[in-house]
């Protein structure tokens, strides 16, 4: 995690129009902790406002007093949201972003009137956020641009230190690739990530972004085919699946080159429909590879 954040708690001036709260739920998915974003000088916006942590959310209405108007979210996973409800009953601020179904992994308190749409704005006297609808993470994600600074507010969709973690049946990684690209075309500046600091290179960081994930796609799916002999089952014509089960405590051909195409990272980038499970101490690790990208597993590599 690349960061140079202010304790939790301390608010921290970015831009004359942007000001940034760090949630107090550090920890490996979270880096230094959720990064909640207040916008604005009269009428206020609320980016990611986070966890339903008493002291952090306390420190977020002493920063917006009665000015608060909106609580974006840009996804409703529990280190993003959940303090959304709480700040609505408190300020009677509106909830902007958009809801998905139930894994037991979401938010469920947190209830927009209407769902944010591609392309629809909200606005304070000083500021205009734009929807950018970015599915792959989760499929409710959204990042929010802020027109008048070409700044992004990017949640979960890019982060600053890591990469992020995919998980089927919201998580996909076909589509998030396609919304990696979209953001190229607007004009973003710098990214606001969700975890950690700002970056400055919108574009560069997003081809690398997509660099990586295809480099490891095409790594794992190298070593897959390296040795048939690690191929258990069937191999399908037309993208359907390959079953490749890999002993890791028996040394079976192929075992080696799997992990090497890890390269110590979790599991990232295989290429499709993707269930995969890693145990170790001879449980086995099964992955179902395709031809395309329709859903993957990626615990963050």
């Amino acid at each position: 995690w690349l960061t140079d954040v202010l304790p939790h708690g301390e608010v921290r001036t970015l831009t004359s129009r942007v000001r940034r709260v760090v949630a107090p739920n550090p920890g490996p998915m979270t880096g230094p902790g959720t990064n909640t974003y207040i916008v604005g000088d009269t009428d206020l916006v609320v980016v990611d406002p986070g966890p339903a942590e008493p002291s952090h959310i306390d420190a977020i209405l002493a920063c917006v007093d009665d000015r608060l108007r909106f609580i974006a979210c840009t996804h409703t996973h529990p280190d993003h949201s959940p303090a959304a409800a709480v700040l609505a009953e408190a300020t009677g601020a509106g909830l902007v972003g958009r809801v998905t179904a139930d894994d037991r992994h979401q938010d469920l308190t947190f209830q927009p009137a209407t769902q944010i749409e591609d392309d629809d704005t909200i606005s304070g006297s000083d500021w205009t956020l734009r929807a950018i609808r970015t599915p792959g993470h989760v499929d409710n994600h959204v990042c929010f641009l802020l027109e008048e600074e070409g700044m992004v507010f990017a949640g979960d969709h890019i982060m600053n230190g890591s990469t992020v973690v995919i998980v089927p049946p919201g998580g996909n990684m076909s589509d998030y690739i396609a919304s990696l690209r979209r953001l190229l075309d607007y004009d973003v500046k710098v990214v606001a990530p969700g975890h950690g600091e700002l970056i400055p290179d919108c574009r560069g960081e997003v081809e690398k972004l997509v660099r990586h994930r295809l480099m490891r796609e095409a790594k794992v799916a190298a070593a897959l085919d390296h040795d048939p002999r690690s191929l258990d089952n069937r191999k399908v014509d037309g993208g359907v699946c390959l079953t490749a089960r890999v002993r890791l405590d028996v040394g079976v051909v192929g075992a080696k080159e799997v992990l090497g195409a890890l390269d110590g990272e979790f599991l990232d980038a295989i290429n499709v429909f993707a269930t995969a499970v890693v145990a170790f101490a001879g449980v086995a690790f099964r992955i179902l590879v395709g031809q395309n990208r329709a859903l993957c597993f990626d615990y963050g590599g």
